[in-house]
């Protein structure tokens, strides 16, 4: 343990996995050196990912193109999207075959666009969730995608609740696949390969009560918007394990090192981009397993006291359902993942119908 890198000390001292938060392959071959047994995806991050390694992919979408000769931008763009998935799961399957498959997953996510059609991203999920044995498919946590967990999981699919930012959503995912996999088990079918995971994106969080102070010019104490994200985790950690559910919590969307450093322990899995995993392993910091250690309560006060959006986030039943889709942090995320969506279509139409002024 004594010459382990932090990020890697962090996973051998408690129950917890580390994710690659994208599917660039040198990414991910970074990740794994240092302990990481899993990552993910999204519109935007398969965007990045284009803009990072054009070279390891201009070639095959090309010849993607040409295999599909009626294809529109969106089917070559969605035939990328998989294939990228399908690469990573590769790397990965090693972990996931040693683990017998508790490790070694690649999350991809359906179609943004589907955010308010139950039966649309069910479908899609249960499609993906061929595509490897290791793959786990992520959808949003609309109040679509809550139903959208409960079908999918009963179908055989490994979720990973995505655009959530708040313990109710977190909550409402917890009990979707409870019903899901209860379901399962009534009529005798196998649990056993199923490892769902709930988002919880932590630094959002606190980027949307920081917009909200900007706007409505409410001065905070320095620091403590930085644990917003870090308190809703913990509640909905301590709820999860109150009430025994079998799916994981995973901490997303970092933005300072509590993200990482505060929300260490048992059942976690934590999406760490690679830049701040090279700060974190730069660093001089020494994990420990702070998962159970409660936020200071004078900032919890301050929190609640300044931010009724806060106390949404963080009370189990703060918003129900039909509010998830008009939340504050989840419409900004929304949004960012349809116009990457939408961006990732404009690169592979400029192959398809290449710019002839340029």
């Amino acid at each position: 343990m004594k010459n382990m890198s932090p990020m890697k000390k962090s996973v051998s001292i408690c129950d917890m996995e580390v994710w690659n938060d994208s599917c660039s392959i040198e990414e991910l071959e970074y990740a794994i050196e240092n302990g990481a047994t899993g990552a993910t995806t999204n519109p935007v991050i398969v965007l990045n990912v284009l803009k990072q390694e054009m070279h390891l992919w201009q070639d095959r979408i090309k010849e993607i193109i040409k295999e599909m000769p009626t294809g529109s931008e969106v089917d070559v763009s969605w035939k990328l999207i998989e294939e990228m998935a399908v690469k990573g799961a590769n790397i990965l399957k090693p972990v996931f075959d040693a683990s017998k498959g508790k490790k070694g997953r690649i999350s991809i996510q359906t179609n943004a666009q589907l955010y308010r059609d139950t039966e649309a991203m069910t479908k899609q999920a249960i499609r993906f969730s061929k595509l490897a044995d290791n793959m786990m498919i992520k959808m949003p946590a609309t109040e679509a995608g809550i139903k959208a967990f409960e079908e999918a999981t009963y179908n055989g699919v490994n979720i990973n609740a995505t655009v959530s930012f708040t313990v109710p959503q977190a909550v409402a995912v917890g009990e979707a696949v409870e019903r899901g996999l209860m379901r399962r088990e009534a009529e005798g079918k196998d649990i056993s390969f199923l490892t769902p995971v709930c988002t919880i994106m932590v630094g959002r969080l606190d980027d949307w009560l920081k917009v909200v102070a900007s706007k409505e010019k409410i001065l905070t104490t320095p620091g403590v918007l930085d644990w917003a994200g870090v308190a809703a985790f913990k509640e909905a950690y301590r709820i999860y394990k109150e009430k025994g559910f079998r799916t994981r919590l995973l901490s997303a969307a970092y933005r300072n090192q509590l993200h990482w450093s505060e929300l260490i322990g048992d059942n976690i899995v934590q999406t760490i981009p690679s830049g701040w995993q090279k700060k974190f392993n730069a660093s001089d910091i020494d994990p420990k397993v702070t998962i159970d250690k409660p936020v200071d309560p004078a900032i919890l006060e301050e929190l609640h006291k300044k931010f009724p959006d806060f106390t949404k986030a963080y009370e189990a039943y703060g918003l129900n359902h039909a509010e998830f889709d008009t939340y504050g942090a989840i419409t900004r995320t929304l949004r960012g993942f349809l116009a990457g969506y939408t961006e990732l279509l404009g690169v592979v139409r400029n192959f398809m119908v290449p710019n002839p002024d340029a």
